[in-house]
């Protein structure tokens, strides 16, 4: 990675677009750790999630916000939230979008983002697998939306220009100190990744509105020198849905467990011995001091 030579610099760069449109993907492409869990299924980025990248004489720090979307209930309202602050404290933000994407960004964020004084890096992402002819369209009308916008062409996933991007990116940063350590690449705990690992796996897994009704909540995290044991549980609305997780004789829930098993190791390279508990929490997502707990 290039890094520009004179004085240090450092900020906020704030990752905003509708759901699905690879904003997670292009996240840990930038970052090069696996902070944001990937699925195909929309509103799998719940909190803003900090990824730190930092050079010699840089420190970028990421947020990846949820999906901008119209809240349906008091989980939803919350996340939307976080988008909101994100659209506060940047300096640079990064808008998200593809060639594919038809879903208009809610009226009130581009209205918000047309009067910014932030600059705006608008990246369209999949054009490895987009013809000429759609990409011509789509810069045509992100021009007439945002015409104060430096607009570039990606592939988060073939990881097409994403260099060229990086180093924008530092050039856009003002100069200042590093916010954070220079050896930390996120500003979450190991915690909050286990319980965000067992999440991607239930979203994996289990189809219809069983993952959106799923939280997680990690009870003990306990290291030892060739192992790591820790205890989840996952919660629910409903008793059918206890039934849905765990599944025939368990197996539904062993299959979660193994993956995410899998992927912790990988995460902490270390041994993982990993317990899981389903329990019943009755109507979690509607109830304030529950949504507070969980940290939304």
């Amino acid at each position: 990675m290039s890094s520009t030579s004179g004085p240090h610099k450092a900020g906020f760069v704030n990752i905003i677009g509708c759901p699905n449109v690879g904003k997670s993907t292009l996240m840990n492409a930038l970052v090069g750790e696996r902070l944001s869990i990937i699925t195909s299924k929309a509103q799998t980025t719940r909190h803003r999630i900090m990824g730190i990248v930092s050079g010699e004489n840089y420190q970028i720090v990421f947020s990846d916000t949820p999906g901008i979307i119209k809240p349906l209930y008091k989980l939803q309202e919350k996340m939307m939230q976080f988008v909101i602050t994100a659209l506060a404290d940047a300096d640079l933000f990064l808008l998200i979008t593809d060639v594919f994407e038809d879903i208009q960004l809610e009226e009130s964020y581009l209205q918000k983002l047309q009067k910014t004084k932030t600059p705006i890096l608008l990246l369209i992402n999949k054009v490895d697998v987009a013809t000429q002819e759609q990409l011509e369209e789509k810069l045509v009308s992100w021009r007439e939306k945002l015409p104060q916008a430096e607009i570039m062409a990606v592939s988060a996933l073939q990881k097409f220009n994403i260099d060229k991007v990086m180093n924008r990116i530092i050039e856009s940063l003002p100069p200042g100190e590093a916010f954070y350590d220079k050896e930390e690449f996120t500003d979450k705990s190991e915690r909050f990744f286990v319980s965000e690992i067992v999440r991607e796996k239930i979203l994996l897994n289990y189809k219809k509105e069983i993952p959106y009704s799923v939280e997680v909540v990690v009870n003990s995290f306990k290291e030892q020198e060739d192992i790591i044991r820790i205890q989840v549980d996952i919660l629910v609305e409903r008793d059918s849905q206890k039934g849905i997780i765990i599944g025939d004789k368990g197996a539904a829930l062993k299959k979660t467990g193994t993956m995410a098993r899998k992927e912790m190791e990988t995460f902490f390279k270390k041994k993982i011995f990993l317990e899981l508990f389903v329990k019943v929490d009755r109507d979690w997502r509607s109830n304030d001091n529950r949504l507070k707990n969980f940290g939304y």
